[in-house]
């Protein structure tokens, strides 16, 4: 009873940090083209600074969590995205935020959602059992997709009807409920473990993702999954108010449709999981990721805002799957005494692609147009469903046995 009420408070203090993080990154982008008249190339840029810092700290964030207590870590970095959204709301009041301020301040709320995302997966094996993995993360999987649902539709209507200030308030409140609900878990004490330099801890994590015949291409996919989507994303609300004529409310709603591909990806998992086997699950968002790029390459020829919102909703569901399935896949392979590690040196490679996605996305897009970026987007997604189709993880027919110790 005890790990089920942690798990709860968890359940909880993820959604609200979820939506917080989602109502502020809605918002961003169209606040910068709405209110600060940025073009495409700006809202790529922006983009980049809110996720270099995956590329930056995970691996260091990741060391420390190996050493100290998950919550805390988890506690900080909300408590720092709460700062951050506190300051732009005060610069949106006084009329002083600029474009370099908001991609800062977006810079520092992400360096709190670094220390949350590489946290959780070390910290959930501790409150629930072996057996309870996938059900457990298929909930925080959940708890994420509906901030996808809930975040940048609520965001996008704000910002359209009332202004940034109000988005941005509900979000600083939501990352201090989630605060308040991680400083009630109590989290169980992880079993000692020998003092030995950063670098040698840094390097076996990384030796133990580039060695497995598992993870390895796993991370590679989602290296090129990531790279492919922030090409596209990048450019995608400049995109589509100017070529497709869509409003900020209209905006939120296709990444709320996004969100709803989530729910309905971790309403599936289970299903599909019955009639599939593990290869077959982690191949399907690839597929649809593959697929979605090419709805979106179709608006070139056929500028229809419904297909925008099928390949969302497909490059939401098909994902959602992978990410459940390969999470649950990562926790049962890993030893827990290098869960952080091991998650850092994934969220760097394949979050980290993301700056990199976002900085390619913003060059073609100021050389070449938004056109190439689409094309180049399309590509890459082909790429990562090519890597993961001719992979071994493709013939997996169950999860792997849990390893709870390094032997």
């Amino acid at each position: 009873m005890k790990s089920h009420s942690r798990f709860a408070r968890l359940g909880w203090s993820t959604l609200a940090a979820q939506v917080a993080e989602q109502l502020a990154l809605a918002a961003a982008p169209i606040v910068a083209v709405l209110a600060l008249a940025a073009g495409a190339a700006e809202t790529a840029l922006l983009q980049a600074a809110q996720t270099l810092p995956f590329m930056l700290f995970a691996i260091p964030i990741g060391l420390v969590i190996d050493r100290a207590p998950k919550r805390t870590v988890m506690a900080l970095g909300e408590i720092l995205r709460a700062t951050a959204l506190l300051c732009l709301v005060a610069l949106l009041i006084s009329g002083h935020l600029n474009l370099v301020m908001l991609a800062g301040l977006g810079f520092l709320g992400a360096v709190g959602t670094v220390c949350f995302t590489v946290a959780a997966p070390a910290l959930l094996p501790l409150i629930v059992g072996p057996n309870e993995l996938t059900s457990a993360n298929r909930w925080l999987e959940l708890a994420r997709s509906g901030a996808f649902v809930a975040g940048p539709a609520l965001g996008g209507a704000l910002v359209g009807q009332l202004g940034a200030s109000p988005a941005y308030l509900l979000a600083f409140a939501l990352s201090a409920v989630s605060v308040a609900l991680l400083l009630t878990i109590k989290e169980p004490a992880a079993e000692p473990t020998p003092s030995r330099p950063v670098l040698a801890d840094l390097g076996e994590g990384v030796s133990f993702v580039v060695r497995h015949p598992l993870l390895r291409p796993i991370c590679l996919t989602a290296v090129f999954f990531n790279l492919s989507w922030f090409v596209m994303h990048g450019v995608f609300v400049a995109y589509v108010i100017s070529d497709l004529a869509m409003s900020a409310s209209a905006v939120g709603l296709v990444l709320g449709t996004y969100g709803a591909g989530l729910v309905v990806g971790a309403a599936l998992t289970p299903i599909l999981g019955r009639v599939f086997s593990t290869g077959v699950l982690i191949l399907i968002g690839p597929a649809c990721g593959a697929l979605g790029s090419m709805l979106v390459l179709s608006t070139l020829w056929f500028p229809q805002p419904m297909l925008v919102v099928m390949a969302y909703f497909l490059m939401g569901a098909g994902p959602m799957v992978w990410s459940i399935t390969t999470m649950t896949l990562r926790q049962a392979v890993t030893p827990q005494s290098m869960l952080g590690r091991v998650s850092a040196v994934i969220v760097t490679a394949t979050t980290g692609a993301a700056p990199v996605g976002a900085v390619v996305g913003a060059g073609v897009a100021s050389t070449l147009g938004v056109g190439a970026c689409l094309v180049l987007a399309s590509a890459g997604f082909l790429v990562q469903l090519a890597i993961i189709a001719t992979s071994p993880a493709r013939r997996l027919q169950h999860q792997p046995v849990v390893i709870l110790t390094v032997t």
